[in-house]
């Protein structure tokens, strides 16, 4: 074979521009905005930290290390024999069959909600039919509504050149949107977004909370119905139901008020409840009526997840017994990492320590406060979260993510910890290594 020169690519501008003036002219003005995710750049940083050689307690990507959770045997086996089999092509662009009809299996047997198996739209992870959703839902002028701290709304308003009503929470309400919240801000509203369990914040939304946002939605859409406007339609994302804690009981707005199944479009995806974030199944449950359009745009997508996973996904959630196994020990392990964050945190506020500790619900996050504003360590005083953050990070080796990662904007002190790649005694090390660090602030 005759050897290829060499281009080199590596610097490839037009001529008299830089790589910044470039891409300015070469990108659309909705590129220009896009900004890369705070949390990843938060983890690229204790990543390097952790290259030196430095003792990190990571609390930070919302992920699982395969060291302290694995994936379902069953799963695993399952996929080992879909490759030998030699099932490698492509799935259908919507999901196999199988696996959808899982799925429907799952819902009416777990959350008591009967669809027909063509409502359900599968996808590489919970991501692309958020993106559909948001796409198809949600157009320049519209707006799009959701609570802050949340996880990436804020990223996938600005893709369909929306308008955002982000609504800030607080603790009073565990971080959760209010029906008295939202109530004003319904104008020009085509998507409410909720999650539940939450990310970040590891809250749950009560019976009585969602019931109330419920009945707020649907009078409204009385009324657009009446005037033949577009209704609010509310994505419920529920990437983390399964992994309810203690007497948490996980509700959908389809089961508090049944009138609101043909406003709710579900999230969801293995990732989260079986530690199978890589694998990338995910699916929609979309009302009948909204199925054509979803599945045109996800076919246009290509969005597939892998056909091995999703057979091993068929198999797994008509498996019952399986999952119940497996969340006997993976729910336990999950509670039991959050549990130690949660009292270790609880007993130093106790002692007069500045921090603040929200029980855990769901999901694999636990929202801690440091009231650490203003005070000083080193001749530096704390001014902002980052500073926070950095202080933790720097002095106590905990690697954690500010709440402005999710959209707040005012320094409040809230921290997001993630306990999926930790063990107990990274974090008990970890919190000893905080209880020093705070005790010399002044």
């Amino acid at each position: 074979m005759t050897a290829r020169s060499v281009v080199d690519c590596t610097r490839c501008t037009p001529p008299g521009e830089d790589e910044a003036a470039f891409s300015a002219r070469a990108l659309n003005t909705m590129s220009q905005g896009l900004g890369g995710s705070q949390i990843l750049r938060i983890a690229g940083e204790i990543k390097a930290m952790q290259a030196e050689g430095q003792d990190i307690c990571n609390l930070t990507v919302g992920d699982f290390s395969p060291a302290e959770f694995r994936i379902p045997d069953t799963m695993a086996e399952d996929i080992a024999k879909a490759l030998q089999d030699g099932q490698t092509n492509y799935p259908p662009a919507i999901g196999l069959p199988e696996t959808r009809e899982a799925v429907r299996t799952l819902y009416e047997r777990e959350l008591g909600l009967k669809y027909r198996t063509d409502s359900v739209i599968m996808g590489s992870g919970a991501r692309p039919p958020i993106f559909a959703t948001v796409a198809l839902v949600v157009e320049p002028g519209d707006k799009m509504l959701f609570g802050i701290p949340s996880w990436n709304n804020p990223y996938y308003v600005h893709l369909a050149g929306a308008g955002a009503v982000a609504i800030a929470t607080d603790a009073d309400s565990n971080f959760l949107l209010t029906a008295e919240q939202i109530r004003p801000h319904l104008e020009g509203v085509t998507l409410l977004c909720l999650n539940s369990p939450l990310n970040p914040c590891g809250t749950a939304y009560s019976r009585e909370q969602l019931a109330d946002i419920c009945d707020l939605i649907l009078a409204e859409n009385e009324r657009r119905a009446a005037n033949k406007q577009r209704p609010i339609m509310v994505m419920y994302d529920q990437v983390y139901w399964m992994l309810c804690f203690g007497i948490t009981e996980h509700h959908t707005p389809v089961s508090v008020r049944p009138e609101m199944a043909p406003y709710t479009i579900f999230v969801d995806a293995i990732s989260k409840s079986f530690a199978a974030t890589g694998l990338r199944v995910g699916w929609a449950v979309v009302p009948p009526a909204l199925t054509p359009r979803f599945k045109a745009l996800i076919g246009h997508m290509g969005a597939w997840a892998p056909r091995p996973a999703q057979l091993a996904t068929s198999a797994l959630l008509q498996n019952p017994t399986a999952i119940r196994e497996y969340h006997a020990t993976m729910k336990g392990d999950v509670e039991a990492r959050l549990n130690a964050l949660h009292q270790g945190f609880s007993a130093m506020g106790a002692a007069g320590l500045p921090v603040q500790s929200m029980a855990p619900q769901g999901a694999i996050y636990l929202s801690v406060r440091f009231d650490i504003l203003g005070r000083s360590h080193k001749g530096q005083t704390i001014n902002t979260d980052e500073d926070v953050r950095s202080f933790l990070l720097k002095e106590a080796g905990l690697g954690i993510v500010p709440f402005q990662a999710f959209g707040l904007t005012e320094d409040t002190g809230w921290m997001r910890f993630s306990v999926g790649a930790v063990s107990l005694a990274a974090i008990s090390a970890g919190l000893d290594r905080a209880r020093a660090a705070l005790a010399r602030l002044s």
